[in-house]
């Protein structure tokens, strides 16, 4: 008999084909054509992007598992799921590699100016004048808000840079020689450019505020690969216009796909679309561990990677 699933959120197309040939009937939750499908549903599939709370619950009476195709899932209300006996699943590990490297990408961007400089030359500004001086990024000092998986991957890119780093999280690492700093604050008046590595949701909402830009200085660059939720994106725009900061690289915002326009138009970021594990390999590696999770489930066997709080 086919597993029916609701799907939350929009999915790869090469993921929906390996449901479909995985012989899932899959619902789509804005345009649901079976009445009854609310009540036959047994799973929720959706990425990252996903929201999936209590009232979407209390509508799912036989829902047993959520099964995330992204490391965050800070829009699912893992709490109510709980209640409910609900099991969530996520997909770390698999994307660690491409969100580092893209972080990267974008401490060198931004320190660099590289996007800059590209727009310099089509405009054919190279013509009548000279690009300004940048900033080196060999040797400077980095801060990694978040020494998790992603942070780590980070840092170890940063060393074949000969930059000397240093970190701040819930409690410092024993297995790391990185200085440890216990505020962000204090971290981001240590560093040239503070990269944001750490899970959204309320624990970390608006944990890069005035003060932290106050700290990191009109010197110091902020690089944000976590969730736009985590910087205090109004007192960032301030900080960019008044130059508080030197500038940031950012690839999530608070509303996004919807960018603050103030944003876009100003000079010292570099934006991108929230494309840290947006490649072929990753996306497909994520979709493989999301169903691989869905038949665990189904088979009733130990899911892969459920979420901390359901482990």
């Amino acid at each position: 008999m086919a597993q029916e699933i609701l799907q939350v959120s929009p999915l790869p197309p090469f993921m929906m084909k390996a449901l479909h040939e995985a012989e899932y009937i899959v619902h789509d939750h804005t345009h649901i054509k079976d009445p009854g499908a609310l009540s036959k549903v047994t799973a929720i599939v959706g990425t990252g992007a996903a929201k999936v709370d209590k009232k979407l619950l209390m509508m799912l009476p036989n829902v047993k598992l959520i099964a995330i195709c992204g490391v965050g899932y800070d829009g699912v209300d893992v709490a109510a799921a709980k209640e409910k006996g609900i099991l969530v699943t996520h997909t770390p590990g698999v994307l660690t590699d491409d969100v580092a490297d893209l972080a990267f990408a974008l401490v060198l961007s931004i320190g660099r100016r590289i996007p800059q400089a590209d727009k310099f030359v089509r405009n054919g500004d190279w013509v009548d004048d000279a690009f300004n001086l940048t900033h080196k990024v060999s040797g400077a000092r980095l801060g990694v808000v978040g020494m998790g998986r992603i942070g780590r991957a980070i840092a170890k890119r940063a060393t074949a840079f000969d930059m000397p780093i240093a970190y701040t999280g819930r409690a410092a690492k024993t297995d790391l020689p990185y200085p440890f700093y216990k505020t962000v604050g204090d971290l981001a008046a240590q560093v040239d450019y503070l990269v944001v590595a750490v899970p959204g949701g309320d624990d970390t909402k608006n944990l890069i505020g005035a003060q932290v830009l106050q700290a990191l200085g009109n010197t110091g660059y902020l690089i944000n690969v976590a969730r736009g939720s985590v910087v205090d994106q109004a007192m960032l725009v301030q900080a960019l216009k008044e130059k508080t900061i030197a500038g940031a690289a950012l690839d999530v915002f608070w509303d996004e796909p919807i960018i603050d326009p103030e944003l876009r138009r100003l000079p010292n970021v570099v934006l991108t679309p929230h494309i840290a594990s947006a490649t072929v390999e990753t996306r497909q590696a994520m979709a493989a561990l999301t169903l691989d999770n869905l038949q665990a489930f189904f088979e009733r066997r130990a899911l892969l990677t459920p979420v901390p709080e359901c482990q």
